[in-house]
């Protein structure tokens, strides 16, 4: 197929999509079909579940999973998280790399065994970031802030002080 030929048919593939699903009564339904690379899967904002955030998070943080199994090993896996103004996530490590993109607010990231905002860098709504595997960070927010994270499972929190760890906690007021 030439190049000009492929410019034309583009458009009218997605434009057919568009009409079918409108047609089908679909929009603003998530919509799934399985194929030979698995499932098709479209979320609408009004369509987010959204919880408390795990037991891993410190309270204050709601958490909705898109996709996946973030818990079962080698699950792909799209969330999104909420964090309250001033909520902070303190020093930790994940056994799988974590993606970033920050969709409202601030999210403040570095590196290391020490919160320390001053030796962090904000990101702004439209930032990307990656974590990699093992590598020690911390979080923190400016204004709401919410994110988008994906990765691998297992996607797991693994504090570099157990005395930050919300479950060690939870368990001592038990």
């Amino acid at each position: 197929m030439k190049k000009h030929q492929l410019g034309v048919l583009i458009p009218v593939v997605l434009a057919a999509a568009s009409l079918v699903i409108a047609q089908s009564g679909q929009e603003g339904k998530v919509a799934a079909s399985t194929g030979a690379q698995g499932a098709h899967v479209v979320v609408t904002p009004d369509q987010v579940k959204w919880g408390p955030g795990p037991p891993s998070l410190p309270p204050g943080a709601q958490l909705a999973v898109l996709e996946g199994d973030p818990s079962k090993a080698g699950s792909p896996f799209a969330l999104r998280v909420k964090f309250p103004d001033g909520y902070k996530v303190p020093p930790h490590w994940h056994p799988t790399d974590e993606r970033v993109l920050v969709l409202a607010g601030t999210l403040g990231v570095g590196l290391g065994e020490k919160f320390d905002p001053a030796a962090g860098h904000e990101l702004p709504a439209g930032s990307y970031a990656v974590m990699p595997k093992e590598v020690r960070h911390f979080a923190w927010a400016k204004g709401e802030t919410l994110i988008q994270v994906s990765g691998t499972g297992p996607f797991e929190v693994n504090y570099v002080s157990a005395a930050d760890d919300p479950r060690k906690t939870a368990k001592k007021q038990n």
